[in-house]
């Protein structure tokens, strides 16, 4: 990062879904990073940004009025037993890249899933791709599983694999889920300006 930008990290808001969209665009159409194949509209990124936020963490990194980069936790699978399970993402726009930006992203978002009671962080990876597998081995993802051409994409077939962290102890008698409406909001602002 150059020292001169400041970069400010805040919760995600609806009405930078079309920010989020221009980072995300060059990944759906030029990657095989997400599995998507049309680049969702600004709506439909709106109501992801809604449905991710009902629930956990969807954080932002700005340098002065650009959104320079993401991350979320999404649900992993919607039975309830699978509530203390996460699935993480991350985005940061292409020229923002090799700066450290994600790192600090994730270090905001797993510290505020621990507060929600979180216990195991999943991200889901192509493969390969040993960038991402890189990142987030230095974070302490292990890799758990490994799916063979299960995802096809601009005229190829790709493999795709689980990466897993756990975050907090798995209790015999689990601590209850605070989604983040009911999350204190104090910490969760000092999080993200720490």
């Amino acid at each position: 990062m150059k020292n001169n930008e400041k970069i400010i990290f805040r919760l995600a808001k609806t009405n930078d879904a079309e920010k989020l969209v221009e980072i995300y665009a060059p990944y759906v159409k030029n990657t095989n990073i997400t599995f998507e194949y049309e680049v969702p509209t600004i709506d439909e990124f709106k109501q992801r940004i809604t449905k991710i936020m009902s629930k956990f963490p969807y954080i932002v990194a700005c340098i002065g009025d650009e959104i320079v980069g993401y991350t979320y936790a999404s649900t992993f699978r919607e039975r309830q037993a699978y509530n203390w399970c996460v699935e993480t993402s991350i985005y940061i726009n292409e020229k923002y890249q090799g700066r450290k930006i994600g790192e600090i992203l994730y270090t905001k978002l797993e510290a505020i899933l621990k507060l929600q009671n979180i216990t195991n962080l999943v991200a889901s990876i192509t493969y390969p791709n040993p960038q991402s597998i890189a990142f987030h081995e230095k974070f302490n993802y292990k890799k758990i599983a490994h799916f063979t051409k299960c995802g096809y994409k601009q005229n190829c077939w790709y493999d795709m694999i689980f990466m897993e962290k756990m975050i907090n102890k798995h209790e015999t008698l689990a601590k209850e889920i605070i989604y983040l409406p009911d999350l204190n909001k104090n910490l969760v602002e000092k999080i993200l300006q720490k």
